[in-house]
């Protein structure tokens, strides 16, 4: 899985994946700003954004245009928005190639926010933020990320709020994509069956108009925690669904690995310790999830379920013990090789697509991370000891790292604080 890389003259970074005999090619581009990057004014816009780049350009005046041309060719393509970058992309058979370079620059570059369409999309989006809220163990999530963060970026939700995406304007859109949407802010990956050297030509020539300017900042998260931490949103469900997490490392950290195979321990497959434990042995929930997340300057480890609401505390002693015995006893050899295998088998089966592996690249370059092929972060994890896990669960899993949110009954806070505790 070989590719290649380039920085324009103007800054703008592209990538190569040739992948030899894929049927297909995937365009992606993505730029360093999401909701991080924006102020509580504005919170929403990156996202609201993404969506407006797709209501016309001036070589494809409205959506219709633009979606038309792409089912032509019977592309699969969308747009994303997340903290820290937002991304549009396009797949398709690879003699399309050509085609899905020059409609996702375009919608990148030349989109032309027309304001009616704009007074529309508000419907639209206030509907999707109504839909996560109606979703429990979507919302919860981002409860989670507001009892962590608190009053900054990292602790807003991505969507924003009704309020806000109602009263945005035009010019905001215009402003905000001067300032962020520039070249060295952009990276271009193109995977699939391609000629590099042809592809290098068609980007080159349509990104040599992009600004040459260096992007808006964002302010580096503040973390601060000496003491258990919880939140909840009342609501009546038959569930309650919970994140229970600690406070763990940003995405360079050496330590990443090791985080990922201890995830990997508790949540690797219908074989792992919270699956065996939570579903199959005490009955108490249908999904239980472990997972780790980092940024460009903070990261956490999560375990996300859903449970009958009588059972919540039994369910939260029930995964403490299992984190606990992480720190307290080393894995099984066996049981370790087990993950590992499991780890590493499941990215090269994520990879065997042309989108997947542009977005493996361009997920570890848009935010300057070393580009690192899968072998090498297979080596990674494979080097991964016990000890290594048992000393970083030491680290992270402490009464004062701890963090719970929750959708569902009201709790009394005193009670809900005095278990979350690992115990001696």
């Amino acid at each position: 899985m070989n590719f290649s890389k380039k920085t324009l003259p103007n800054g703008l970074r592209i990538i190569t994946v040739p992948m030899k005999d894929n049927p297909t090619v995937t365009v992606l581009v993505l730029v360093a700003v999401g909701s991080k990057y924006e102020t509580k004014e504005i919170n929403g816009l990156s996202h609201f954004l993404e969506h407006m780049c797709f209501k016309g350009t001036k070589k494809r005046p409205t959506a219709l245009h633009i979606s038309h041309e792409l089912d032509s060719v019977g592309a699969q393509y969308n747009a994303f928005t997340g903290q820290e970058y937002t991304g549009y992309y396009a797949k398709a058979a690879a003699k399309h190639a050509p085609l899905l370079v020059d409609v996702v620059s375009d919608i990148y570059l030349n989109s032309t926010l027309p304001e009616a369409e704009m007074e529309k999309e508000k419907g639209v989006i206030i509907e999707e933020i109504n839909m996560y809220n109606d979703l429990p163990q979507r919302k919860v999530q981002d409860i989670f990320m507001s009892l962590l963060y608190g009053n900054q970026p990292a602790g807003w939700d991505i969507a924003g709020t009704k309020e806000n995406v109602s009263k945005m304007k035009r010019s905001d859109f215009i402003d905000y994509r001067s300032k962020f949407y520039t070249a060295p802010e952009t990276l271009v990956v193109v995977s699939g069956s391609i000629d590099e050297k042809e592809i290098l030509k068609l980007v080159e020539k349509q990104f040599q108009s992009s600004s040459p300017k260096k992007g808006g900042g964002k302010l580096p998260v503040s973390e601060k925690q000496d003491m258990p931490a919880i939140s909840n949103q009342k609501k009546e469900t038959d569930q309650t669904h919970f994140v229970l997490g600690v406070r763990t490392f940003d995405a360079y950290a050496k330590k990443n690995a090791e985080l990922k195979v201890l995830t990997g321990v508790l949540s690797g497959g219908m074989s792992s310790r919270l699956f065996e434990k939570m579903r199959n042995k005490l009955g108490i929930c249908y999904y239980v999830n472990a997972s780790e997340d980092s940024f460009t300057d903070h990261g956490f480890f999560s375990v996300s379920a859903g449970v009958k609401n009588e059972r919540l505390v039994e369910a939260i002693k029930e995964i403490l013990k299992e984190l606990a015995s992480l720190r307290d006893t080393l894995v099984p050899e066996k049981e370790l090789a087990k993950v590992k295998d499991y780890l590493v088998g499941g990215m090269y089966l994520g990879l065997e697509s042309s989108d997947s592996l542009a977005e493996f690249y361009g997920s570890q370059e848009i935010i300057k991370k070393p580009l690192k092929k899968p072998e090498e972060l297979a080596k990674e994890i494979t080097e991964v000891t016990s000890l290594r896990i048992r000393n970083l669960a030491k680290e992270i899993f402490v009464d004062n790292n701890l963090n719970l949110s929750w959708i569902g009954p009201e709790m009394k806070k005193e009670d809900m604080i005095k278990i979350l505790s690992f115990g001696k």
